[in-house]
């Protein structure tokens, strides 16, 4: 059964508190809902809730769990190409631009100036680790 709310003689705007706003805005990402869904379920239109979740969103200052940092896997491809005099030249102007090539086994690891050298001994131990 789903609530109806009939309004009667002059319209009137209704306040929210920032506990429901932040209750509404909060459901459409558990419920997995679309916005327009929920706006529909609480009488809202949709413009009204995303200006919500602007709101929201500026309030804890900008950060949201989906903007935070996420890690994938990565995807190495071992093709080894035949050396040529084309690509032995373009290496030669590469070093002189501050990269570091690395090749191991077909895979080359390029680093600019001022990577980390942490993490590029990462990188390269992970390389061997999978081989």
């Amino acid at each position: 059964m789903r609530r109806l709310e009939v309004f009667t003689g002059a319209g009137r705007r209704r306040k929210w508190s920032d506990e429901d706003k932040a209750r509404i805005v909060a459901e459409i990402v558990a419920s997995g809902d679309s916005v327009c869904s929920v706006a529909r379920r609480h009488g809202l239109s949709p413009q009204q809730l995303f200006g919500w979740r602007r709101q929201l969103r500026e309030a804890t200052g900008g950060h949201s769990e989906a903007d935070e940092v996420r890690f994938v896997p990565a995807v190495v491809d071992a093709v080894v190409p035949a050396p040529t005099a084309h690509r032995e030249r373009k290496a030669a102007r590469k070093a002189d631009s501050g990269i570091i090539e690395i090749e191991v086994d077909g895979i080359t690891i390029r680093a600019g100036r001022g990577a980390d050298a942490t993490m590029i001994a990462s990188i390269v131990q992970a390389l061997k680790a999978s081989r």
